[in-house]
């Protein structure tokens, strides 16, 4: 891979780092696709607990790479509708990963970038951190990453930072829920959410992430919270959980 790096420890806490520093790690065809396919490889993979998601260099990302957008722009409406898709697939593929994402988020956080955010489970970012969706400003909108953000931040917030592009600061992320914790020790509080994942069962938070995403589409909320924890009691995880907590021991999966 050239546009990002993906590194694991013996935890199963794997690191991906968004690898195009030059350019804040702005988003092009290579990294879009890398990002997928490193995502939906790592959700498949057993021993794969935790994925931090980062970015190398003065950013965490500052969105679409100007150079792509143009080549874009010269193209026909179906040339971008298909780089469209690859973007939306990127974002659902990180969106959907059964594995808890963690992101550590600094400097200039932009258009794209914050839909990265939006896309991640937990999110720590540094004080000095500006956010912003600021397509409007290039006459575009920010419609591929819109899904993602309005679930975060809901309506009123979306309706105010998508339509005027404003910079916002990670404390108004923090107020408006795009992101979970403002700390200038990033990697140290990163650490903690990783330590406080990685106590739960592996199969349990992978249930409990899907099963978000399932309560959001439902009317019939009862029936499905019923089922979803009977499935959960009686699988051997579960079993497990209960066993070591009556029996005063750690499970299984944290030694």
């Amino acid at each position: 891979m050239q546009d990002i790096t993906v590194e694991a420890d013996e935890r199963g806490v794997v690191r991906v780092t968004l690898n195009r520093p030059a350019v804040h790690n702005a988003f092009n065809e290579g990294m879009i696709g890398e990002l997928t396919d490193a995502f939906a490889d790592l959700g498949k993979q057993d021993g794969v607990r935790v994925i931090v998601l980062a970015g190398n260099g003065a950013s965490f990302s500052a969105g679409a790479d100007l150079n792509w957008m143009k080549r874009a722009a010269e193209q026909d409406e179906y040339a971008n509708r298909e780089d469209a898709l690859a973007l939306a697939k990127m974002f659902d593929t990180l969106n959907t990963c059964p594995k808890p994402v963690v992101g550590l988020v600094h400097g200039a956080t932009l258009g794209g970038g914050v839909g990265l955010v939006a896309c991640c489970d937990v999110v720590i970012a540094q004080p000095e951190v500006s956010f912003g969706m600021t397509e409007v400003r290039l006459g575009l909108i920010p419609a591929v990453i819109s899904p993602f953000v309005i679930a975060k931040v809901g309506q009123s917030a979306a309706r105010r930072y998508m339509l005027t592009g404003e910079r916002f600061t990670a404390a108004e992320a923090l107020r408006i829920g795009l992101i979970h914790e403002v700390s200038p020790a990033l990697e140290a509080e990163g650490a903690k959410v990783v330590e406080a994942l990685l106590a739960g069962g592996p199969e349990a938070i992978a249930d409990a992430k899907d099963l978000i995403a399932d309560i959001t589409k439902m009317d019939d909320k009862g029936e499905l919270t019923a089922h979803r924890i009977a499935t959960r009691r009686a699988s051997d995880e579960g079993r497990e959980g209960i066993a070591a907590f009556l029996g005063k021991r750690k499970p299984h999966w944290t030694t």
